[in-house]
This record gives C-alpha cells, sequence and structure tokens, in this order.
C-alpha cells in the first residue's frame, strides 16, 4: 500500500505520543501536582519589550539590562495571586540573576527569592549553555521527589532546553521530580 507524503506526515502528527502541551493551567491535575510538591514550576520571567540585553550588560546592574514594564510588573504580581487562589501560598523560590527574573520572582510573593546562576540566560552567551545547562539539571538531580513546590525564574532559552517547551513571558512548565530517573515534563501553565 503507498501512502502519499501528506498521509504519511497525517499519522506521523496523529501517531506521536500525546504531550504535555494539552495539559494547561485549566486542569485540576497540574493544580494538584503543584500542591503535592516533587515538582517544579519553571516561569519564564514577566514581560520585558526587546530582545536579548544591551551591549554594555552587567549582573547586578539593571541600568544595564532589559527590565520589566508596568505590564510585567502587574504580570508577575498577578501570577502570585493566580496561584495563591488555587491554594498554593509558598514555595522555594530560585531566579536568574538577571533583573528581570528577580523582579519577577520578588513580585510572585511566594517566598525568599534565591538567586541561581545556573538559571541565568546564554541567548547572548552561547558559550555558557552547555556549562548552565549541566549545573541546572544536577541542581534538579538533588531535588526530593517528595519536597514542596519549587519554583525556578528563568528565560525561554533555559525552559525550551530543560522541557523542549517555548513559553511566551510570564507562562511556565511544571516539571515532576523522578526519584531514580531524570525529571518529566508534567504541564503547560497559562496563568491566566
Amino acid at each position: 500500500m503507498r501512502f502519499s507524503g501528506f498521509v504519511l506526515a497525517i499519522f506521523a502528527v496523529t501517531a506521536a505520543p500525546l504531550s504535555c502541551a494539552g495539559m494547561n493551567s485549566d486542569s485540576s491535575a497540574v493544580i494538584d501536582k503543584m500542591k503535592a510538591g516533587g515538582h517544579i514550576l519553571m516561569i519564564r520571567h514577566a514581560l520585558a519589550p526587546g530582545i536579548g540585553d544591551p551591549a554594555n550588560f552587567k549582573i547586578g546592574e539593571c541600568t544595564t539590562q532589559r527590565n520589566l514594564n508596568e505590564h510585567g510588573r502587574e504580570q508577575a504580581q498577578n501570577i502570585g495571586k493566580w496561584l495563591r487562589a488555587k491554594g498554593i501560598n509558598t514555595a522555594k523560590v530560585y531566579s536568574s540573576q538577571w533583573c528581570r527574573c528577580l523582579e519577577t520572582a520578588e513580585l510572585l510573593d511566594m517566598g525568599t527569592v534565591a538567586e541561581l546562576p545556573a538559571l541565568n540566560s546564554f541567548f547572548d552567551r552561547p558559550q555558557d549553555r552547555g556549562p548552565s545547562l549541566k549545573k541546572l539539571r544536577a541542581f534538579i538531580a538533588l531535588q526530593p521527589a517528595d519536597g514542596p513546590l519549587i519554583i525556578l525564574v528563568t528565560h525561554q532559552v533555559t525552559i525550551s532546553a530543560i522541557a523542549d517547551e517555548n513559553v511566551s513571558s510570564g507562562e511556565g512548565v511544571l516539571l515532576k521530580i523522578n526519584e531514580n530517573a531524570p525529571y518529566e515534563v508534567a504541564g503547560r501553565v497559562n496563568f491566566d
């Protein structure tokens, strides 16, 4: 039996395993997983207009960076409100050292924010990609499979590399921590 390329393409798409993309923030299962612990919520920083950072970028000097605008600050606060409305009141919160991530993490108001350099962007620094991802995967591997919710505020490139998901500003991906195996993607989270 012969199939045209179009039919084979349709078959390949429909035969592919289901991904978490269909599981979103409206799913009570995703919320239950966040409450149960043993999960990591990776959030892309809130809206900070532009792409990349200026050539004079310096960690710790927000005036040299692309930062949240007023809408981004409101978006970050609303993410925290959304989480609390779903019964998630505290978490272990880690952030990239970029000011837009740190401000997002603080505005969530979910707990003390700790800087985690492994969450830093490598968008304009391709040489940092491998070492950063190795450190981040090692950090994830050290987290207990039954521990409290962990929130990682980071960048699109980091989330894409870890979860193979592209998210917009202020969206997230939920990872399940496995005791004897790598983490797995458990769902996408849109905080609307």
